[in-house]
């Protein structure tokens, strides 16, 4: 028995609620071998006890299995990163975690499923909170970082064709309508496809976090891939993040994989900022009937069973699909629109959220979990 012995079978442990492994997630801090024990200590930002028991749990049945080792130590601690250089949000939810230097807000716009209108949801609001802060005095203070590392839609979505430069070590953000924007698909081909495997996908997503000069933001939008995968954990786990956006359709099948989606938020301590409900009705604009072709209620259902806000309504609109389609979101193209306003309307509950956020603060400190603590 060797550390490669221990390490290949805490490599059959996955992280719960996801399909990588704790080791590839860099959540393994020591193996140490005497003689026929092995002790092991794995390091978590998580406060969910549950999570930590878990993880205990399967580390030793893997362990359990380990040819000639006869007992071992388990080691869960409970970490809080320190704070990087870089202005915070007072009082906020992740004044004592991970900055973007400059950023003072970062939001994570997900859903559970794929086809609910994220990445055109994010672009518009993306575009509604620049126009809210340039009203301010406060231009181009918006960013978007596209982590859909797959399927990159934002730079079609904010007309943006070309390549960012870099300057010393740091990749500049292009920008278009007053946003900074990152995303894959300005690095690859059109045609090209990205075929990444999960630690591939973290590690460009770190990039976008750490090898990008976002300058001075109020507010860094991130469009997150649908699910609860690799991208999603990477981010919480490498950046503080302010709070999340689930954005759900009407639909049962939307909403019940939404609420999944937003309870993998509250296990890696995200708060939610509330449910924004895509393609909620289509308006007959002769008669000003509204069809409601995927149902109607979903999204506050969603809100209401996840104890969060209901942010509104985003209607099924024509000029919606045709802004994304040319570059020229409806925010930006048709302002005085009732999809713009609609918009308009999130971003500011959004704003207001973001100021009146008084979550507790996680103690910075390091907590051993004991198998006392663990078993009780």
């Amino acid at each position: 028995m060797n550390k490669e012995d221990i390490e290949a079978a805490l490599r059959k442990v996955k992280y719960p609620g996801f399909s990588r492994d704790i080791v590839s997630f860099g959540l393994v801090r020591s193996i140490k071998i005497h003689g026929a024990r092995a002790d092991v200590r794995v390091e978590v930002t998580t406060s969910d006890a549950q999570i930590s028991r878990q993880l205990k749990a399967d580390i030793e049945t893997e362990l359990g299995q380990v040819a000639d080792l006869s007992d071992s130590n388990v080691q869960i601690v409970v970490v809080q990163p320190k704070a990087k250089a870089g202005p915070t949000a007072p009082g906020g939810p992740a004044d004592n975690k991970n900055r973007i230097s400059g950023v003072r807000h970062v939001v994570a716009i997900a859903s559970g499923k794929g086809g609910v209108g994220k990445s055109t949801f994010a672009v518009n609001l993306a575009c509604a909170l620049e126009k809210q802060l340039s009203n301010q005095g406060k231009p181009e203070m918006v960013g978007i970082m596209d982590c859909d590392i797959h399927g990159p839609t934002i730079p079609l979505m904010i007309g943006i064709n070309r390549r960012p430069e870099i300057e010393g070590n740091m990749i500049v953000p292009l920008s278009n309508f007053g946003v900074r924007v990152m995303s894959m698909g300005f690095l690859i081909d059109a045609q090209t496809p990205v075929v990444w495997r999960g630690p591939m996908v973290t590690k460009a997503i770190i990039q976008f976090v750490q090898n990008v000069d976002w300058g001075t933001l109020e507010v860094l939008v991130v469009d997150l891939p649908p699910g609860t995968g690799d991208a999603q954990l990477a981010l919480a786990q490498t950046i503080a993040l302010d709070g999340a956006v689930i954005v759900t359709t009407p639909q049962a099948a939307a909403v019940n994989v939404a609420r999944r989606g937003a309870l993998m938020f509250e296990k890696v301590n995200v708060p939610l900022l509330g449910v924004a409900e895509n393609m909620s009705y289509f308006e007959n604009e002769a008669t000003g009937e509204r069809m409601f072709i995927f149902g109607q209620g979903g999204g506050k259902e969603a809100a209401s069973s996840l104890e969060t806000d209901f942010l509104g309504q985003v209607p099924l609109y024509q000029e919606i699909r045709e802004g994304g389609d040319i570059g020229i979101p409806v925010v930006v193209g048709s302002p005085q629109s009732s999809a713009a306003q609609a918009f308009t309307g999130i971003a500011s509950r959004i704003f207001e959220k973001l100021k009146s956020n008084s979550n507790p603060e996680i103690s910075p400190i390091s907590t051993f979990v004991s198998k006392s603590a663990l078993d009780s």
